[in-house]
């Protein structure tokens, strides 16, 4: 019975956003399932849309031992603090050091960590694994879409297989792959090439979505690619908020031979290539947004949902701007709802209050986002809550969430789902929690950028997306970039990045 080491340490990392990973952050998860340890593993990764739960269901399908050391994940922000990140690599590698004899080890990872003092977080991971567990056992990973993904990272895996859908339904099914790809490799000590290449421009996440075009053609087109010679092929966009020289998208495939795997990563990435111009689309002003919603509500049977793509929780955002409540409350829209507005402070004025009690508030706009402020004003507490619920929707998959004291409140014709703990707007449990039942608003405005559309497409006339204030701008061009590769362009058809002459050459470790 092959037995295998199994974990898991997830952050998708924006290094522009206004709040850092702490360790506190990885034991409540954000939107993640908690953390958890040994054995409690094996509880929790149990039917939930986790890369590492799938592994898990996949590998015991297959007769294999598993032995656990910790699952922890935090809501996508800034940089992991070198506090967290070292205390939890550290029970992956002393779990992996004391586990006695073992066959493979398998890690569910992101693609996109940056700490405090590394600025690949997953490849530092992946060298320090390897270490303890030399250069011949298996060692397979599965990555996040929006991974970064970086030489050293391809290097001291055997395998990292990505997820294909975007919003994030596969992330069992890639766990799933993982484990079939690790059989491969312990049958009969079967071993794969490897080829890797990345790609010249960085994608915006808004225009990432694999059901729409051109990255819904893309995918499959790259599962008609796979063969028996090249049984795992992957296509990152990447996350274009890392500033560091491996930032943005890649292919990477494994093959019987150097020439298969080769031929399948020149081929997908010609195709990619030849589709750049396509990955853009419109975006309109918060009033552009608003006033198109409302006057399409008048004849929509299903709510008009627009995505507040720069403040979502899920790409660093703080989730608690407020240009869209504003531009909803200046254009008078009524029947809408907007969430989540992540505001512990305003929530706990809520609770206190009481239901039916007027209440002047301070609300959002407390992370200082150029451009955004606290929206003062007096609302109505219609509902409040604990937190506590299920996240049943395709993206979430059953996961038990815990948003905090959280409260519905009323201004005008507007409801604002308020919270205590972060997590990206991608299920309608997510507003029913609060009281407020999706499907009979006109106007929705989810903190989200692309993951609602797996839960509220089937409910939606029609998806706009607008910009206001927030951490992670639609167009990856307007950041300001220090340290990228040169030549990269900074959007499909943009700017190149040119390093400045005064910047000096950053290694793996930055600290």
């Amino acid at each position: 019975m092959p037995r295998i080491a199994v974990g898991g340490f997830l952050h998708e990392t924006n290094t522009f956003a206004p709040t850092k990973a702490s360790y506190a952050d990885f034991v409540h998860g954000g939107g993640w399932p908690a953390m958890v340890r040994g054995t409690d593993v094996f509880k929790v990764m149990r039917n939930i849309n986790v890369g590492l739960a799938g592994f898990i269901g996949e590998a015991e399908a297959l007769g294999w031992e598993l032995v656990p050391t910790i699952f922890a994940a935090a809501s996508p922000c800034a940089h992991v603090t070198k506090d967290a990140y070292e205390r939890i690599a550290k029970v992956i590698v002393e779990g992996l050091a004391g586990a006695g004899r073992l066959d493979a080890v398998y890690l569910d990872l992101h693609g996109a960590m940056v700490a405090e003092h590394f600025d690949d977080g997953e490849g530092e991971i992946l060298r320090r694994v390897r270490q303890v567990i030399g250069d011949e056992l298996p060692l397979v990973t599965s990555l996040d879409l929006h991974a970064n993904v970086t030489p050293d990272m391809v290097h001291h895996a055997d395998a990292l297989i990505a997820y294909r859908t975007y919003p994030h339904v596969d992330m069992a099914d890639t766990g799933r792959a993982a484990a079939r790809h690790l059989a491969l490799l312990l049958q009969n000590g079967q071993h794969f090439e490897k080829a890797f290449r990345q790609l010249p421009f960085l994608i915006p996440i808004s225009w990432q979505c694999t059901s729409d075009f051109p990255s819904k053609a893309i995918y499959e087109q790259l599962a008609d690619m796979q063969s028996e010679a090249v049984p795992t092929l992957s296509f990152c966009p990447g996350f274009p908020a890392a500033d560091f020289a491996h930032c943005g998208p890649s292919v990477f495939a494994y093959g019987k031979t150097k020439r298969d795997a080769q031929a399948a990563v020149d081929k997908l990435a010609g195709l990619i290539e030849g589709h750049e111009k396509d990955f853009d689309g419109r975006i309109y002003s918060p009033d552009e947004g608003v006033r198109l919603a409302m006057e399409l509500s008048k004849a929509a049977r299903k709510p008009i949902i627009i995505a507040d793509t720069q403040d979502n929780p899920g790409a660093g955002g703080d989730s608690d701007t407020t240009g869209m409540l504003r531009a909803l409350v200046r254009n008078h829209a009524t029947h809408a709802a907007i969430g989540v507005i992540y505001d512990p402070a305003s929530a706990k004025a809520a609770h206190e209050a009481s239901v039916g009690a007027s209440l002047k508030l301070s609300l959002g706009g407390k992370s200082g986002i150029p451009g955004d402020a606290p929206f003062e004003a007096t609302f109505t507490v219609e509902k409040l809550s604990d937190g506590k619920f299920v996240a049943p929707g395709p993206y979430f998959g059953g996961r038990d969430m815990d948003m905090g004291p959280s409260a519905c409140l009323r201004i005008d014709g507007i409801r604002v789902v308020v919270s205590s703990h972060k997590a990206q707007l991608a299920d309608q449990a997510m507003f029913r929690y609060v009281g407020i039942e999706p499907t009979e608003q006109a106007i929705l405005v989810n903190k989200s950028s692309v993951h609602f559309r797996a839960d509220f497409e089937p409910i939606a006339e029609r998806l706009l997306i607008c910009a206001a204030p927030g951490a992670m701008p639609a167009d990856p061009a307007s950041l300001p970039w220090t340290r990228l590769r040169s030549g990269i362009r900074l959007k499909p058809n943009g700017p190149a990045f040119t390093a400045p002459h005064s910047s000096p050459l950053h290694s793996t470790a930055t600290g």
